[in-house]
């Protein structure tokens, strides 16, 4: 997470400068055809900028929506499997200290076979835990990637369009502390993005 907030703050540093050489152009820009002027000019001006509220719009992108239950789905699988098999395990240790303590056992032998038994169990669910962690963090990885690869995919080609110089990401307030909403596509993107996705099923 932290990595990431490293990345997006050079982005946005990246921007700053980008948006300040931008500007500087265009107050050196002088009436030509009448609709740009210098420096005392009133004339408002958009910048050839725009942002994406992520946050915003993975909450309304349906593919994210259906892709974080399929997610979850699949956790509360993995919890239910292991927490059965735990409980198993848990009843067959009380049951062999039950017998141990009442001298159950035909031999010491019998005995020392049981515990090595059970042990073994608790090293497989011990494994089985470690599976289930890391194939939730493989699935969590595709999931972010397929999103990551059909928003970029969606925004190459919008842009060829609208042919904005930079399109920023904005994470929780992170990148952008100020903003015009003349700038945020978020909605247009999102709605264009649930088009697309719809049309796909």
């Amino acid at each position: 997470m932290k990595n990431i907030s490293l990345i997006f703050n050079a982005v946005l540093l990246v921007a700053v400068i980008v948006l300040f050489v931008l500007v500087c152009r265009l107050n050196k820009i002088h009436s030509v055809d009448g609709a740009m002027y210098g420096p005392d000019s009133t004339l408002s001006v958009q910048l050839p900028v725009a942002y994406v509220n992520v946050d915003s719009l993975l909450l309304n992108y349906q593919f994210a929506i259906e892709s974080n239950e399929a997610l979850m789905k699949k956790q509360e699988d993995s919890r239910l499997d292991f927490n059965v098999k735990a409980r198993q395990l848990q009843n067959e240790m009380a049951e062999f200290q039950r017998k141990l303590e009442n001298n159950a056992f035909l031999s010491r032998e019998r005995a020392e076979q049981e515990q090595e038994r059970l042990m073994r169990k608790e090293q497989d669910l011990q494994q089985l835990n470690n599976k289930l962690s890391q194939e939730l963090i493989d699935l969590q990885q595709k999931v972010s990637e397929q999103l990551r690869d059909s928003i970029n995919s969606y925004l190459t080609e919008y842009n060829k369009v609208k042919k904005f110089e930079l399109i920023f990401s904005n994470t929780s307030n992170d990148n952008l502390l100020i903003s015009s909403q003349r700038y945020n596509i978020t909605k247009e993107v999102t709605d264009a993005l649930n088009s697309r996705y719809s049309k796909k099923k």
